[in-house]
């Protein structure tokens, strides 16, 4: 499990690209599956590290923006793909916290305390399905359930 942090809107840090060749490297002598977390705001920097390492990883799943993405998918070269895995977490809410208090930030552009919301709850997911014999990826299926999802997407 590789877990690489984007740059844009987000603080500075190592280069995501950089840092992922170090650690497939690493990974790959211990294990042909590797798995990348990517978390990240901007989904174009999400998608570039899904190419970039696309068939040197079983999969990149991105995660930060809390809601689920529809763009699952295999690459070319046999990596499992999607852009935001989704939360899991509350559903009513606004990525998880209290509408009212999210929705006045946004109004006053002034601070506000976060509190988790109460009520419904979400699972968002992946299955992802690697041939032993390749090592490649062969199927990603997203999981989503809740009040109005009830399973696979």
């Amino acid at each position: 499990m590789i877990n690489l942090q984007g740059r844009t809107f987000l603080p500075p840090i190592d280069c995501p690209f950089e840092k992922a060749d170090e650690l497939i490297e690493e990974a790959s002598k211990r294990t042909p599956f590797i798995f990348i977390d990517m978390h990240a705001e901007a989904t174009s920097e999400k998608q570039a590290i899904g190419w970039y390492t696309d068939g040197r990883v079983s999969a990149v799943v991105g995660t930060h923006t809390h809601v689920q993405t529809a763009d699952n998918r295999i690459l070319p070269k046999g990596t499992a793909y999607i852009t935001d895995v989704g939360m899991t977490g509350p559903y009513d809410g606004i990525l998880g916290m209290e509408r009212e208090t999210i929705i006045k930030r946004f109004k006053t552009s002034l601070p506000v305390r976060f509190e988790v919301a109460e009520g419904r709850t979400t699972l968002s997911a992946v299955v992802i399905d690697i041939d032993e014999q390749s090592k490649k990826a062969v199927k990603i299926d997203r999981v989503l359930i809740n009040d109005d999802h009830m399973f696979f997407e």
